[in-house]
């Protein structure tokens, strides 16, 4: 479940997403609503593409997931460097590891991270206008076999691609 919090904390969004990641900068994000999308991490690109546009859009993964929290979870060692890391008190049952980037021309100001028993089950990423995105991850299944052509991407026949 994906959720979208303006500054003065009224919900400007919500989504169900699907999501299935492989190290080294490999993952797949679903997108069914309110619009689809899908965004591909191969390793070497990250691919965006927007069904009602018809539209992709491709990048370097270093461009495109830089200090994200993408990197985060696609295993990019840097990460470590890229950020300030802090602990934060338990929570909502969970345990939070906070996140500063380092870089000022971050996309976001702060990421949170909270634990369970099982591991990784929350994100909270707080944008510099103050908007937060709220991600709780269910129905984990951990280490899954996951082929290859699930980080393969091939621009839809007739779709505008945008190359960056």
């Amino acid at each position: 479940m994906v959720v979208v919090v303006d500054a003065i904390g009224r919900q400007v969004a919500q989504s169900r997403c699907q999501f299935s990641i492989a190290r080294l900068g490999r993952f797949r994000w679903t997108v069914e609503k309110p619009y689809k999308q899908l965004l591909v991490g191969d390793g070497d690109r990250v691919w965006i593409y927007d069904q009602d546009l018809n539209q992709v859009i491709s990048r370097k993964s270093d461009r495109a997931l830089g200090n994200t929290p993408a990197a985060l979870l696609s295993g990019r060692e840097e990460v470590e460097a890229a950020f300030e890391w802090r602990d934060l008190p338990a929570a909502e049952g969970l345990e939070w590891l906070g996140a500063t980037p380092k870089d000022k021309e971050s996309a976001f100001r702060e990421l949170r991270l909270g634990f369970d028993a099982t591991g990784l089950v929350a994100l909270d990423v707080t944008d510099n206008f103050g908007q937060r995105t709220v991600i709780r991850l269910s129905k984990l299944d951990r280490n899954p076999k996951l082929g290859p052509d699930l980080f393969r991407f091939t621009p839809p026949a007739g779709a505008d691609v945008v190359t960056e």
